[in-house]
């Protein structure tokens, strides 16, 4: 962010709202000299746009939303977000409170929602990654529904592996991915499933222990 320092704020803004970008309100908002913003698009308060950002057309940005380095298409939202050296599709909805780092790459039409990190990873058109998610080292194809919870391990240690979804997949809630694995196209995880193996296109994955009841023994284990 340093690369702001010294620059004529009012200069830029004042520019950028010539060429049919809209304000409400400054309050927070920075903007490089860099950077390139579409007509229509809106800023809110707390946006900071640096490092050659470039924001398409019809787009809400902010409030509170950092993005240095990133590509973002038209008729995006981004609510709440900090994203570096990403690519955000067109018609994406994203936020709050999502991290992009570096590496990247959104189709068109995702959504993403609160509490999601992503990093060096791919993700297809029309996926949705709702809450609570850490997606990183991997390709996902189009149209997965991605449950709550699901963490992706992509570090053993010692070294760093990819893992892929393919499209049209149902990833189940309070998952984890252990890479390298892959889940085919069409394939379901149930929720609760530790996949440490790959799942065929169409598969249907459980791994999991079985519930085990012992009835009456709730009580004592009260007492």
């Amino acid at each position: 962010m340093r690369e702001l320092i010294g620059t004529d704020q009012m200069a830029i803004l004042a520019r950028h709202a010539q060429a049919g970008v809209a304000f409400i309100g400054k309050d927070g908002v920075l903007i490089g000299e860099d950077v390139e913003i579409g007509a229509g698009t809106l800023i809110l308060p707390g946006t900071i746009l640096c490092g050659g950002t470039v924001v398409g057309e019809g787009c809400t940005i902010g409030p509170n939303t950092v993005l240095r380095g990133c590509t973002v298409g038209n008729a995006v939202t981004l609510n709440n977000v900090q994203g570096e050296n990403s690519v955000i599709g067109e018609g994406c909805a994203i936020g709050p409170w999502v991290r992009l780092r570096p590496g990247t790459v959104l189709g068109q039409n995702l959504r993403i929602g609160n509490f999601v990190e992503i990093k060096n990873a791919t993700i297809g058109d029309s996926t949705k990654i709702a809450h609570l998610s850490y997606i990183g080292d991997a390709d996902f194809g189009e149209n997965i529904n991605v449950g709550c919870g699901l963490a992706v391990a992509n570090y053993d240690g010692a070294k760093k592996c990819r893992t892929v979804v393919g499209s049209d997949a149902f990833i189940g809630c309070h998952n984890s991915l252990v890479a390298p694995v892959t889940v085919g196209q069409g394939a379901f995880t149930a929720a609760g499933s530790v996949i440490t193996e790959d799942v065929p296109p169409s598969g249907f994955a459980i791994a999991r222990a079985r519930q085990v009841n012992k009835p009456g023994k709730g009580q004592k284990a009260k007492t």
